[in-house]
Formats: structure tokens, sequence, C-alpha cells
């Protein structure tokens, strides 16, 4: 696929957008007053591969959680959200806030926007503009009637030259919506008509099974078109859950795939003799403790129909019989494992690997 090419911006000690990788991040749940639980929240996020943390700055409390997290030993960029008090905004600046997350249009008039520009120019750090289908100018609502994507759109582009008036261009623009088909649109959008990195998302997506499928649909759609930089799953669930199925739709679409198991196993049917299903769910929680230096494709497939033929390009698999599966590798059959040592004779081959 080709890749939209963005404006590159700097954020802490990674960049967003043009050639860099397209990042996952997510957004703290503790309260931001609570140094402590914030603190081990993030490391917790930064452990399981968050590339980006924002926590909520709604006053001066939560500034100083800020100062105390870029003085820790934190390595992941801090994002402060911000609504409404424009003051939280420079002062998170000033505490060391990797970026600053407003909607322009709701923290008041032109002076205090420039307050902000002037604050992040000063700090040199970007600012991330946030719309969502709850947050439209009543005219903008008035013209389109809804939230639809068009309306997004257009509400992203006004935010933006509020922004820009004051020669401010370090900017990532963030639209979204419960709905996926207006998420996809205002973005497509959006693409065509500025240069600015795109934040993915679809908001408030609900809890993990429903959030994960609309999330997969709206984010995988668009980084499919070449569209995105930096994505978020937004879940009703703990954070470390964002993160893991954000990466886990960018490696089902085959972007920052990095080392780690993949496995590849089949639906089952008729054909089947083995407990493919139970064996498949046992093996992904056990590969999970395994520390590959590589990505390693490994195959569970219930029959030779679909096992060495239909997988033979998976690194190493098994594929079922009756009472047994065989191991192969590349496609080629190695030998004969007995039903009860299918998994740790699998994960003993793929140590050797």
């Amino acid at each position: 696929m080709e890749r939209r090419l963005s404006k590159k911006i700097k954020l802490g000690n990674i960049y967003i957008g043009g050639d860099s990788k397209i990042t996952v991040q997510s957004m703290t749940n503790t309260d931001s007053s609570d140094f402590d639980a914030t603190y081990r929240q993030i490391r917790e996020l930064e452990n399981c591969g968050c590339d980006i943390v924002r926590l909520t700055v709604p006053d001066m409390d939560a500034v100083k959680t800020v100062a105390r997290l870029k003085e820790s030993d934190i390595n992941i960029p801090i994002v402060a959200d911000i609504h409404f008090d424009y003051k939280m905004a420079i002062e998170a600046a000033y505490a060391g806030a990797d970026k600053i997350r407003i909607n322009p249009g709701n923290i008041g008039g032109e002076d205090r926007v420039k307050a902000v520009v002037d604050a992040c120019v000063l700090k040199n750090i970007p600012i991330r503009i946030g719309v969502n289908s709850g947050s439209l100018e009543k005219s903008i609502l008035d013209k389109y009637g809804r939230p639809s994507g068009e309306a997004l759109a257009e509400s992203a582009i006004y935010h933006a030259s509020l922004l820009e008036k004051f020669d401010f261009t370090d900017i990532i623009l963030a639209v979204k919506s419960s709905r996926v088909g207006d998420m996809i649109r205002a973005n497509r959008i959006l693409a065509e008509k500025t240069e600015y990195p795109l934040h993915l998302g679809v908001t408030e997506a609900g809890t993990v099974h429903k959030g994960v499928i609309k999330s997969a649909a709206g984010i995988g759609g668009l980084l499919l078109d070449g569209i995105g930089d930096t994505i978020r799953v937004s879940l009703t669930a703990h954070p470390t859950e964002e993160i893991r199925e954000g990466k886990a739709i960018l490696s089902a679409i085959g972007i920052n795939e990095e080392k780690g198991i993949n496995i590849i196993s089949c639906p089952t049917c008729g054909r089947t003799k083995i407990d493919i299903i139970s064996i498949a769910n046992e093996f992904e929680k056990r590969a999970s403790e395994l520390s590959v230096d590589r990505k390693i494709d490994v195959a569970i497939m219930g029959c030779v129909v679909n096992g060495p033929g239909e997988a033979r390009e998976c690194d190493i698999g098994i594929a079922g019989g009756v009472g047994e599966a065989v191991l192969f590798k590349k496609g080629k059959v190695i030998r004969k494992i007995d039903e009860s040592r299918i998994i740790d004779e699998l994960i003993e081959e793929i140590k050797k690997l």
C-alpha cells in the first residue's frame, strides 16, 4: 500500500507522520492528581508497547503530576488533555508535556488561543486538535443536520485555521466518531485537504469485543488506504487492552510487524479429528510466554488439507490426524506427534528455530 505522506512532527523522543512508524497510544484512567497510581499505569502501558500516553489535566494537581512524570523514568511521550481551561494548557506546556491536546474552539477567544500557541512555540511542542461528534459548532451542525463525516472534517479544518492564524502548523488532527462510517469519511476528507498527521480512532467504541470490531473496521480500513499516522483503540477496558488490540490490528494488516509468535489457525470442519480449538487456545497462552528475537509464523491446522499445503509458508506448524498430528516446517513434514504431546513438542521446536 502507498502511504499518504503527511507532515513529520516531533513529539518528545519520537516522530509522528511522514515516514515515521505508525504509533499506538492510550489514555490513563487513573485520577491524574494521584501521581503514584498514574505512574504505575503508565509503566504498565509502556511495558506492553505503548508509544504515547495521554492523561487528562483539569487542574494544577494534574499539572504537578505531569511535571513529576517528566522527571521520572517514564520514556514515552506524555500528552496533556485539556478541556475549556486554556490556563491548564499553558501550565502543562511549562510542566514539560510533550504535546497538548485541545479543541481550540472551546477554550475561549483568539487571545486565549494565541496564549496557548505562544507557550507551545516556546516549549517546542505540537498541538493535537481533537474533534468528535459531541464537540461540533452549532453552525456546522445546522449546515449538515447531524455530525456527519463532512461536518467533522469541516470542524477540524476550522480549528486548525485558528492555530494557523498565528503561524502555528505543528498540528496533529484527531477526528473521531462512534459511527465507523462517519469516522472513515471525515479522515478521508482531511487526508485530501490537509497535510497534517492524522490520529485515528473510533470513539466510545464499547467493550473489548464490539469495540475491537469497530476499531478494526475503521482504523484498519483507513490504514489499508494509506491514511493514518497514529492510532488509539478506545475500549471500555483497562488501557493496556487498547495497546494489545491496537498492535494486533497493525500486525493483522501487515504494518509495524514486530518480533513474536504469529498464530495461523484454521476454523475447523468435519475433517478435524483432534481438538484443534483447545490446542490453539492453549498454545496461544503458552506462546505468549516465549521470548523470540524475530517474527515466527506458527500454523495450528486441523487436517493435512489445511496443513502443509495451505500453510506451507509458515515457519512451523502442525496438522491434525486421528489422535495425532504431523509436525511440518516450511511445508515439509518432519514427523508425527501424539495428540497429548502436540503443544509441548511444538514449543520445543520453536525454541530451536
